[in-house]
């Protein structure tokens, strides 16, 4: 039965946060060789996760914090997160190849950047657990969310591995602090057309 309830929580992990190893590559290349940038990734992909799970078990209990038409809305973070991005991409454009030192101040992408998208880019996850939860009882729950935090360090473990690849690292180093903004507006329109925001 434990065994079952891992497997399953483990295949719905897989399944809803499949496209954050390809956020978190570019977040862990972003901050390549700065120092802290890596634990900075880490940690706020663990904060994200942690308030997204926290959110759906209050939900699942009961709590309403927002109308559930109001989640697709979230998407408007990750677009202004790119948004900004981009603008300090382009006022770096003379600074070199990699641009990079629009965070380099903070060695990297910060923890409340890199939480502030996961958080978007999950939200609507939200709504997929919640059925779940309310489905697997309270033990089960405790299950499906310790499985859930312990694969966030699998996916951010699968994530620097495939920045750090040298046939990947190199374009990512030189065109990341393109495609990083690129990849997170993106992620917003997604959010707001899956989600029919604004009448999309």
């Amino acid at each position: 039965m434990a065994a079952g309830v891992i497997a399953e929580a483990a295949g719905l992990f897989a399944v809803t946060n499949v496209d954050d190893i390809v956020i978190l590559s570019l977040f862990f290349a972003q901050g390549a060789g700065q120092r802290g940038s890596a634990r900075r990734v880490i940690a706020g992909q663990y904060l994200a996760f942690t308030a997204i799970l926290a959110v759906a078990i209050a939900v699942t209990f009961g709590a309403r914090f927002l109308p559930e038409e109001a989640l697709p809305y979230l998407g408007l973070l990750p677009i202004a997160i790119g948004l900004r991005d981009a603008w300090k991409a382009w006022k770096n454009r003379n600074l070199g190849d990699n641009g990079e030192q629009a965070d380099s101040g903070q060695g990297g992408p910060a923890i409340v950047k890199v939480a502030t998208t996961t958080f978007a880019n999950g939200g609507d996850n939200i709504g997929v657990y919640v059925p779940v939860f309310t489905n697997v009882g309270t033990s089960g729950t405790i299950v499906y969310c310790v499985v859930f935090l312990v694969l966030v360090g699998v996916w951010c473990a699968a994530g620097r591995f495939v920045a750090t690849r040298p046939v990947i690292a190199k374009p990512l180093g030189r065109w990341g602090h393109i495609l990083l903004p690129v990849v997170l507006i993106t992620i917003g329109l997604l959010i707001l057309i899956e989600g029919g925001a604004f009448g999309l």
